[in-house]
């Protein structure tokens, strides 16, 4: 393979640092670090990969490098190891890029990635340097954090608890598919109130499966709630799926497992730069998969925050 001109002069000229969620994908980010460093040489990119055992400790040593000058970094990853290179860096001036190794990898698929993680690092390496938009939360606690795909409360936010532990180890898909099913064991539908601040929306109350705010069209691993949403786009989209019980939840399930979308009349959706989501019982929320905090959550689009490595045109 002889691909080094289509290599970026900003990857070959820089040096460039992969942190490494060594947990990722149910661990299998590690089986393919021999295989990314091998195609990083042939693109004549030099890169120095960085071992973590968490999310949390890759945002650290994100931050150590930041400070010592470094500005092009990569995470091996999914949705919450981008969450958390993308929360050391916003601010820095730097140049990310995302290695989709993850059990959710809906930012890097709103990327325009591929699915195989090899394909997908090759798209990088000649990829063309772009703006996307994040997302900033403030939970009830205070904890202010950003994301960059989907989050919400409810069903999705008990599955994510499962899928990040439980059923880690499954793949894709069907790995959230299989929390949400077991997040429905038991599970009370949330009394939901969604403003929009700034704006003349009349507020909705109702309750809910769940009620979530997106950036990408996707998350929980494919699952197409925000068909109509980019990366760029500069608006928040947000979803609340009234209250479905089990039988129809069930009856849902083979579209969600094939096209991944979601047809039911019980679905609303709307499109702000700002919402607010309080509940009658604290709730939690996540972003990307990742629990953030309790209710009542404040959240905007923050456009523009970061400059990605993508595939197609500059």
């Amino acid at each position: 393979m002889n691909d080094r001109a289509e290599a970026p002069s900003i990857l070959r000229e820089s040096a460039v640092i992969v942190f490494v969620n060594s947990v990722a994908g149910g661990g299998r980010a590690r089986s393919y670090v021999a295989q990314f460093q091998k195609l990083f040489e042939s693109f004549q990119v030099h890169a120095q990969f960085v071992m973590t055992s968490s999310a949390g400790e890759l945002e650290s040593s994100v931050q150590n490098s930041i400070s010592q000058g470094q500005r092009v970094l990569f995470a091996m990853g999914g949705d919450g190891t981008f969450q958390a290179l993308a929360n050391a860096a916003f601010g820095a001036e730097a140049l990310l890029g995302v290695l989709p190794v993850g059990g959710g990898n809906d930012f890097a698929a709103a990327l325009g990635l591929p699915d195989d993680p090899v394909k997908a690092a090759e798209a990088i390496l000649r990829g063309n340097q772009r703006f996307v938009d994040l997302v900033r939360v403030r939970t009830g606690e205070g904890r202010t954090r950003l994301y960059a795909g989907g989050g919400g409360i409810g069903l999705d936010a008990e599955a994510a608890r499962y899928a990040s532990g439980a059923y880690r180890w499954l793949p894709g898909r069907l790995r959230y598919i299989a929390s949400a099913l077991r997040a429905l064991v038991g599970y009370v539908p949330i009394e939901v109130r969604i403003d929009f601040p700034g704006t003349d929306l009349i507020s909705w109350e109702a309750k809910a499966l769940l009620a979530a705010v997106l950036n990408s069209p996707t998350y929980g691993a494919g699952l197409r709630l925000a068909p109509g949403a980019t990366l760029d786009d500069a608006w928040l989209h947000v979803i609340s799926i009234g209250d479905i019980d089990t039988l129809g939840v069930l009856r849902l399930l083979p579209r969600l497992m094939g096209s991944g979308e979601l047809r039911t009349s019980l679905l609303k959706r709307w499109r702000v730069s700002k919402v607010r989501l309080t509940t009658r019982k604290p709730s939690l929320f996540h972003g990307d998969g990742e629990i953030l905090g309790p209710t009542p959550v404040e959240i905007e689009v923050v456009p523009r925050a970061v400059r990605v490595l993508a595939p197609g045109a500059p």
